[in-house]
């Protein structure tokens, strides 16, 4: 069975978990404070990061990596489009959510509000949760100007992109952090991606001292 160390609240370890549980892999989780620098995970991983995933004899770090591997050892059901220009708008959106959308929004609201406390790093700066809070505005937009053109973020069928940033989306909605009547469009892609199996253990999370709100784990949000 693979084995993925990782963190309840780490979109990249999420966007893993989704696409493992999607491909119908059977994966055993296992907490990992990163942050503590254990030599055991070092050894895992030199640079110190979450996820890391054992399987098929081998030991993976990188979600970007990890999920294009699973793409293509275990390719059924699919989560990239055959076309070239269509693998390619999904590959742009899901660097849009992992580098841009986490840099903006996601550091600095599961970041202060979460990370912080957990890695006892002190309290969370007012001015970067304020940033967060207006950046997630743009990106909500963003995401409703995307689905008023396509069925799901990058076309016409669920892909990686959707994963990615419904990885990110549902890190912050545990802490209540997005405005789902902002956009009728963006509540409605994310009750159906939330809705599938694959979701379901993420719906689990619980992280001591952060109970999710009431709405977290309802289907009909």
């Amino acid at each position: 069975m693979a084995k993925l160390f990782h963190v309840p609240l780490s979109p990249y370890c999420r966007k893993v978990r989704l696409s493992l549980a999607e491909k119908k892999i059977e994966c055993e989780l296992v907490e990992e404070r990163y942050w503590e620098q254990d030599p055991d995970f070092l050894r895992r991983n030199p640079a110190g990061k979450v996820p890391v995933l054992k399987i098929d004899g081998k030991t993976m770090s990188e979600s970007a990596a990890i999920c294009e591997y699973l793409e293509e050892k275990y390719p059924e059901p699919s989560l990239m489009p055959k076309s070239t220009d269509a693998r390619y708008e999904v590959r742009r959106i899901v660097g849009w959510f992992d580098d841009k959308f986490h840099s903006e929004v996601t550091s600095k609201l599961v970041g202060e509000r979460v990370n912080k406390k957990v890695m006892k790093l002190g309290f969370p700066d007012s001015r970067n949760v304020k940033d967060g809070a207006r950046a997630i505005k743009y990106h909500l937009d963003y995401m409703a100007w995307l689905l008023d053109h396509r069925r799901w973020l990058a076309g016409d069928v669920m892909t990686l992109a959707d994963f990615a940033a419904a990885a990110h989306l549902s890190a912050l909605d545990y802490i209540s952090d997005v405005d789902w009547n902002r956009s009728e469009a963006v509540k409605d892609w994310y009750a159906k991606i939330k809705s599938r199996p694959a979701f379901r253990s993420i719906l689990a999370d619980q992280v001591p001292g952060f109970p999710p709100p009431a709405h977290y784990a309802d289907l009909d949000f």
